[in-house]
């Protein structure tokens, strides 16, 4: 069964209610149900995308990838894709690592590495910090 609540035709799927009503009033009736689903269901993306950056740690985030730089000299760590990444240690150009509870002993340069569902690479290291890639 079809009812109308405002401007939006919405089952008795009780998810969907809770949707439609959910954000300012203005989304609810002058952007129409449309435009109001579509921009509730990019907050919700980007509240998903959000990768936490931690001590010693920057995190940039895509679709389906991060990428996190590391501080050297300091315990970092980062949450990123719903996991924990940290870091072990670094010497020259190998980088120990620890993804989702997995360590890991990466090159720069070597093809990614898989860690619970996750490819793992390095993509550089300095003397101040590791910058390294997790992709799903």
């Amino acid at each position: 069964m079809i009812e109308s609540r405002g401007m939006c035709a919405i089952g008795e799927n009780p998810l969907r209610i809770a949707l439609v009503h959910i954000g300012p009033w203005w989304a609810r009736y002058t952007l129409g149900c449309v435009k109001a689903r579509i921009i509730l269901a990019t907050i919700f993306t980007s509240v998903l995308l959000t990768a936490c950056g931690g001590e010693g740690s920057n995190v940039d985030c895509g679709l389906d990838q991060c990428t996190v730089t590391f501080d050297r000299g300091v315990d970092a760590s980062a949450s990123v894709l719903g996991v924990e990444a940290k870091l072990v240690g670094a010497e020259g150009d190998k980088v120990t690592i620890e993804v989702a509870g997995e360590q890991l002993t990466l090159t720069v340069g070597q093809p990614a590495t898989e860690a619970n569902g996750l490819n793992v690479s390095v993509e550089s290291v300095t003397d101040s910090q590791v910058k390294i890639k997790i992709a799903r």
